[in-house]
C-alpha cells in the first residue's frame, strides 16, 4: 500500500467496535465464513487448501510470518465493513478529517521567508470536503503520489491560505520527505 493510504486506513481502523481476530486458527475460520469456502481462501493467501482446512481444525497454530501478515492484512481489509464505511461517511460528511504530519511542506519562496519548502511538523483539521476527496481518491485506487497531491491541496488551502485569507495567489504546494504521517476520524 502507500504511506497516505496506510495512514487513512488505519484511522478507519480505530473507528473499529470490536476488535479482529487475532490468531492464525481464528483468522482463518472469519476469512472461510466471508469467502464462503477453503478453496477461496487458500487462492487468496497463496496456500494449499489442505493448509487452510488445517488450520480451521486449530492443527496448524503459528503460521510463517509472511503468510501471518498477508492472513492479517486480509482480515482487517473485510473486518465490520459496515462501521468502516459509516466512519468514512461521517468524516466526509460532517467531522472531516484530522492530519498529523512531519515533512517537507512548502512552496517555492524567496529565501528566508517563512513559507519556503522545509520540514515541518503539523497537526490540521481538515473540513469534510478535503476528507472526502481522499477517501474517493483511495476506493478509485489512486497511488501514493495522487493522495501525496491531494493532501498537499488540502494543506495548501486549510494551512497555508486559511480558508482564503492568505496567500491568496499560492498555487501549489509540495508535500514531500514524509517522515510521519497519522489520520485521526
Amino acid at each position: 500500500m502507500t504511506v497516505i493510504g496506510d495512514g487513512l486506513e488505519a484511522a478507519v481502523h480505530k473507528a473499529f467496535t470490536r476488535p479482529a481476530p487475532k490468531t492464525a486458527p481464528a483468522q482463518m475460520r472469519y476469512l472461510v465464513r466471508k469467502l464462503k469456502g477453503t478453496k477461496a481462501v487458500a487462492q487468496l493467501l497463496g496456500v494449499s487448501q489442505r493448509t487452510v482446512e488445517r488450520y480451521v481444525k486449530n492443527q496448524i497454530k503459528k503460521p510463517r510470518p509472511e503468510l501471518a501478515a498477508r492472513l492479517e492484512r486480509e482480515v482487517k481489509k473485510r473486518w465490520q465493513p459496515q462501521i468502516r464505511a459509516q466512519a468514512r461517511k461521517r468524516a466526509a460528511t460532517s467531522d472531516g478529517i484530522v492530519i498529523d504530519t512531519r515533512a517537507r511542506l512548502g512552496y517555492t519562496a524567496p529565501i528566508g521567508s517563512t513559507d519556503e519548502s522545509r520540514i515541518r511538523h503539523l497537526t490540521v483539521a481538515l473540513p469534510p470536503h478535503h476528507a472526502a476527496r481522499l477517501f474517493d481518491a483511495q476506493e478509485a485506487g489512486a497511488d501514493d503520489r495522487q493522495l501525496q497531491q491531494i493532501t498537499a491541496d488540502a494543506l495548501r488551502e486549510v494551512y497555508f491560505q486559511d480558508g482564503g485569507r492568505r496567500a491568496g495567489t499560492l498555487e501549489e504546494v509540495r508535500f514531500t520527505d514524509i517522515e510521519h504521517v497519522e489520520f485521526e476520524l
